[in-house]
């Protein structure tokens, strides 16, 4: 039923839904105008001590990669996933269950691992245990409606040897943006956020194979209805939010960001693809885990891995959003992005398995971008089993030392060796605190 609480809110909302820009926009007090001037306007600027933003866009320069989802208007949120055009694996369970079928006709191919990390790879590099995270439900907000996404993610795991994550047997769980199994939204295999959600689903499960998976899809990536994906989320009981999309922050977005502040919930969100530059919502929310990406290469070190800055993991500093009480760095007034990193080159990134594709039919590729970061972080926070202690992202600035990998080298922009693109000792934007090397930092 409604009631004078209920439409207020709606009111509320309506004013920075872009569907409703007919309304005419409340203006803020000059202070408040004022405040958040000065800070957009140093980003513009690029003083010397922050060096200069990129302009958005996703400026990987790999010539091989392209982004999933294209440039969204304004009021919408694009995807962040990036694939490989020239990695083609084929259809299929790969590896020792596939040989394990004893198909005829299977080649070597089918009978080894596809090319790309897989999640043996990333435990080992992250120093990650292989159980935990039970009692989590990891949720995934995406945009449109990934008909395979089951069955996509059935090959994956059965490919690496994971516990199958079915409806049938209760892990697995696909709703619309209200919390109903149908009708769910037009498909995103054309606009390509269908591989987004493969992406999502697979990385979760690659950090957190006994976690269950809730995938809420919104109705298109209108701000308001992702928004409205997230409350759902929480409403059937999800303990970590993974969002891999992002839009730049303008005036009218922070009106969003109740949305993304839960008690109890972790919520987890890329930080973009397009380097150092004004940052996206919904990562620069200080409610939020803003999740930046590395380029990750085997070692012969004690580690036995290696990482640097990755050259599109996004960077900045918010216009918008107040700097934290936990964030202590000098060169931005306002939010700082990212927290934390893992992950994200596509060059050096994970297999996954993807069929609702705008482009034949899809299969095995290698993927990237900090849509393949967030969603991997949302999984660490979910196998460590205590999202209550991420009401935003201040556990991992209180963090001992020996709990994340120090990301020292790389940058993602040009800023004359500052932090805010340039990986260095301590905290840096392009990889916040650094990558996990295991739980004892979530």
């Amino acid at each position: 039923m409604t009631t004078p609480a209920t439409r207020q809110q709606a009111l509320q909302d309506q004013e920075f839904d872009p569907r409703m820009s007919a309304r005419p926009i409340r203006t803020a007090p000059l202070i408040r105008t004022l405040r958040a001037a000065v800070p957009a306007l140093l980003v513009a600027l690029a003083l010397p001590a922050a060096g200069t933003a990129r302009a958005v866009g996703t400026v990987t320069g790999q010539p091989h990669v392209v982004p999933a989802c294209g440039a969204a208007p304004a009021g919408q949120a694009r995807c962040f996933a990036l694939l490989r055009t020239d990695v083609h694996g084929g259809l299929g369970v790969r590896g020792p269950a596939a040989a394990a079928t004893s198909r005829t006709g299977a080649t070597a191919a089918d009978t080894a691992l596809p090319a790309g990390y897989g999640p043996d790879d990333l435990r080992a590099a992250y120093g990650l245990p292989s159980t935990g995270g039970a009692d989590q439900t990891i949720a995934l907000v995406d945009a449109y409606d990934d008909p395979t996404a089951e069955a996509d993610l059935a090959v994956y795991r059965a490919t690496y040897g994971l516990p199958a994550c079915t409806t049938d047997n209760g892990c697995f769980r696909k709703v619309n943006q209200r919390g109903d199994t149908a009708p769910l939204p037009a498909s995103g295999a054309t606009s390509n956020w269908a591989t987004e959600t493969g992406l999502d689903l697979e990385m979760a499960s690659a950090a957190c194979p006994q976690c269950r998976l809730l995938l809420v899809e919104a109705d298109d990536p209108v701000l308001s209805d992702l928004a409205a994906a997230v409350d759902t989320s929480v409403a059937l009981g999800a303990t970590e939010v993974s969002n891999s999309y992002g839009g730049t922050e303008a005036h009218g977005t922070v009106g969003y960001a109740k949305h993304y502040s839960h008690p109890g919930v972790a919520m987890v969100a890329s930080s973009g693809d397009s380097g150092y530059t004004v940052p996206p919502f919904p990562a620069a929310y200080s409610s939020v885990v803003a999740v930046g990406g590395t380029s990750l290469t085997r070692a012969d070190t004690d580690r036995g891995w290696q990482e640097t800055a990755w050259a599109g993991a996004g960077s900045g500093c918010s216009a918008w959003v107040d700097k934290p009480a936990w964030q202590q760095d000098t060169d931005c007034p306002g939010r700082t992005i990212a927290d934390v990193s893992v992950v994200a080159d596509p060059d050096t990134g994970p297999a996954v398995y993807i069929t609702s594709t705008p482009r034949g039919s899809g299969g095995w590729t290698i993927a990237g971008g900090t849509s393949a970061s967030a969603p991997y972080v949302a999984g660490v926070i979910a196998l460590a089993g205590d999202p209550g202690t991420f009401p935003d992202a201040s556990r991992l600035y209180a963090a001992p030392a020996a709990g994340l990998n120090d990301v020292t080298e790389g940058a993602n922009g040009t800023c004359d060796g500052d932090y805010l693109c340039t990986a260095v000792p301590g905290y840096d934007g392009p990889t916040g605190n650094g990558t996990p090397n295991g739980l004892s930092a979530f």
